[in-house]
């Protein structure tokens, strides 16, 4: 789940249980995490959040300062790039002759932008045919808080860094938008529903949470 808090876009954990309290917390790597009784309603996790709006922000900032910023991505010979969870170098994914840092750029986000596509169509189907669901359209899109999205009109899409991360992250961002065509909140019965498909999507929330910020250009 996605959270703004006072114009930023906190990636947002949530895990029910049997638990009576709702809790919050923020592990060293700035993984909010929320932990609810079973049925909590999402708008209830959201107004938890905010009413803890300052603690949150004064943490993240504080373990910002205590992080590395990502590194500037470099077009050189020794610059590699992330593609299905391995580094690869430059010119194993796209073709490097003749061309400076702006063209290698737009080149390497189309390359993105197409695999993301057709990993996605290849990945797609099966999930589709568990569900019993059927999309309207799937387009592959550049957001900077979103790692996919499900319109109310069926219509999904999906960020093209995902093309960056391995194939089993990318399947838990596919299944947990098909499992939006059949609820449209994050409510008990959409979790049920994902952690039906796929018991450990947790492991792959958090790494999009943890490690999203370095699956750049």
């Amino acid at each position: 789940m996605n959270i703004t808090i006072q114009n930023q876009t906190i990636a947002c954990n949530v895990q029910y249980s049997k638990r009576k309290k709702v809790s919050i917390q923020l592990d060293p790597n700035g993984l909010l995490t929320v932990k609810a009784p079973n049925g909590t309603p999402e708008d209830a996790i959201i107004r938890l959040v905010e009413q803890h709006s300052e603690w949150v922000l004064d943490n993240l900032r504080r373990l910002s300062s205590r992080q590395p910023a990502p590194e500037a991505r470099t077009y050189e010979d020794f610059g590699t790039f992330m593609y299905l969870g391995r580094e690869h170098k430059l010119e194993e994914l796209i073709e490097t002759t003749d061309a400076d840092e702006d063209m290698l750029r737009n080149r390497l986000k189309k390359f993105y932008f197409s695999s993301c596509k057709k990993v996605i169509n290849q990945r797609i189907a099966a999930y589709q045919q568990q569900l019993k669901v059927k999309p309207k359209s799937i387009d592959i899109v550049e957001s900077t808080t979103k790692w996919g999205s499900c319109s109310f009109d069926k219509k999904l899409t999906f960020n093209y860094r995902l093309a960056m991360a391995p194939v089993e992250v990318i399947d838990y961002v596919i299944v947990h938008e098909l499992c939006h065509l059949l609820h449209m909140n994050h409510d008990r019965s959409f979790w049920r529903k994902v952690g039906g498909i796929m018991p450990d999507y947790k492991e792959k929330e958090e790494y999009l949470a943890r490690y999203g910020r370095y699956m750049t250009l």
